[in-house]
């Protein structure tokens, strides 16, 4: 067994446990696996033990994998800061985008999504600790974004994402990640047809799940230490 695939199966072994001891289904959470700054062959050997959506940051790396590996049939997830001009690549290339914390690059994403591609599955990125040096859009400006996002034809609005300040206390991660699921309901309950919370990562997907997670991005646990792009 390759280490990659052997990660593989200790991370899944770990949404399980944290799912039913949560009182979830574990197959309501999806593993995406971050693969940015690895190789295409981290990706295939991932690929081999079963892993079927990886995420990526960076656009020209990201769409370089998405070619080289386009036999595989995998679904590839764009997670990282998105600027307005390289929106037509990820918009080709990706079937999803977490990243979105403005209306200009949501509107860039719809025009420039391929009328021959099923619509860019998006989510809202949400600053949910206040950081300045992180992207995301502010908690309180996160449903008017929505509903002009949720307008825009080539693009169908899935969720939420955040990525929280890095803290090790487990009952404040998932305070972070209540206030992602708090924002995430109230737009449910103001008629939108939201599914994803995309939350959770290496170091804290149990609060994450904990906290309704339906989506956990996944890199350092699965492919090792991150390498340098």
């Amino acid at each position: 067994m390759t280490t990659i695939s052997a990660n593989l199966q200790a991370v899944c072994a770990r949404i399980d446990a944290a799912a039913r001891r949560f009182g979830r289904d574990p197959a309501a959470v999806t593993l995406l696996a971050v693969s940015k700054t690895w190789p295409a062959s981290s990706v295939e050997a991932a690929a081999a033990a079963g892993q079927r959506c990886f995420g990526e940051n960076y656009v020209q790396e990201g769409v370089a994998k998405t070619q080289a590996l386009a036999a595989l049939g995998l679904e590839w997830h764009f997670i990282g800061p998105l600027q307005s001009n390289k929106t037509r690549p990820v918009a080709e290339s990706f079937a999803w985008v977490h990243s979105i914390d403005r209306l200009k690059i949501a509107q860039r994403l719809s025009e420039q999504r391929p009328e021959h591609l099923p619509p860019l599955q998006v989510c809202l990125q949400v600053n949910v600790s206040g950081e300045a040096s992180k992207s995301g859009v502010a908690p309180d400006e996160v449903a008017a974004l929505a509903a002009a996002v949720i307008g825009l034809p080539r693009l169908q609005l899935r969720g939420l994402m955040a990525i929280p300040e890095p803290i090790e206390d487990f009952a404040a991660q998932r305070r972070a990640f209540a206030s992602l699921r708090e924002t995430f309901e109230q737009l449910q309950r103001g008629g939108m047809p939201l599914d994803t919370l995309s939350m959770g990562m290496s170091h804290d997907l149990e609060a994450a799940i904990a906290e309704g997670a339906t989506m956990v991005r996944v890199g350092t646990a699965i492919f090792g230490e991150r390498q340098k792009p």
